[in-house]
């Protein structure tokens, strides 16, 4: 029994190697990319448009009002990002119901890069929004010896963001395991629509933690 897909090796050649863990993420990446490029060929900016791009309208400015109160109020600046993240979350637990797959999200080294995404967009951000020195400021309030804490909580949190997601999600995947060898008939059905549903709150609060942040290092010129 493997932990993750990292421990499966799809492809090698010397010390190049290829796992499962890296294989998924790539197909995922490719269904996005492949379905947002199919649904989005007809869309009109006219004053006709059809009902599929009226529902897609909806949905974005759901998403947007969601984004702008947390408090960001220029939401289309960072939809694209953010959405990114729900979705690439989301399609990985939405694909759980193929036989044989194991999402890539139950992998440390995935959680960690998303997390690391976070870590690296939320200082790109801040700076572009209140400037280089503001943000840096924003590290001495309310005053300077909350400096090193400051910095610390910056890492901690992009732990914390890393570890939560893969914890819940490979707990997911390993009781679905443990529970179709005791119950292979009945079990499954149930588990896997509360694994959905558990993954698809994943995604949502990975995506509104990083909102999160983001409004907080672009807060000062608001403020």
């Amino acid at each position: 029994m493997h932990l993750s897909g990292d421990d499966v090796i799809v492809w090698q050649y010397g010390v190049v190697k290829l796992n499962q863990t890296i294989v998924m993420t790539w197909v995922i990446m490719t269904f996005l990319a492949g379905g947002s490029a199919f649904l989005t060929r007809r869309l009109s900016s006219g004053i006709r448009i059809s009902r599929w791009q009226s529902f897609l309208e909806m949905i974005v400015t759901m998403a947007m009002q969601q984004i702008r109160e947390i408090g960001l109020r220029q939401p289309e600046k960072y939809l694209s990002y953010l959405a990114t993240l729900f979705l690439f979350v989301a399609t990985a637990v939405l694909f759980t119901i193929i036989p044989g797959y194991e999402p890539p999200t139950g992998s440390l080294s995935t959680t960690a890069a998303l997390a690391l995404s976070v870590f690296v967009a939320v200082p790109l951000y801040g700076i572009e929004r209140v400037g280089f020195g503001a943000y840096l400021k924003s590290y001495m309030k309310p005053t300077f010896i909350m400096l090193p804490f400051n910095i610390i909580s910056e890492f901690s949190r992009t732990l914390a963001l890393a570890v939560r997601l893969f914890g819940n999600m490979m707990s997911g995947v390993m009781i679905i395991g443990i529970l179709l060898g005791i119950a292979p008939l009945f079990f499954p059905v149930l588990m896997s629509v509360l694994g959905l549903l558990t993954g698809m709150i994943q995604a949502y609060i990975f995506s509104m933690l990083a909102t999160v942040y983001i409004a907080a290092a672009t807060k000062s010129r608001d403020e």
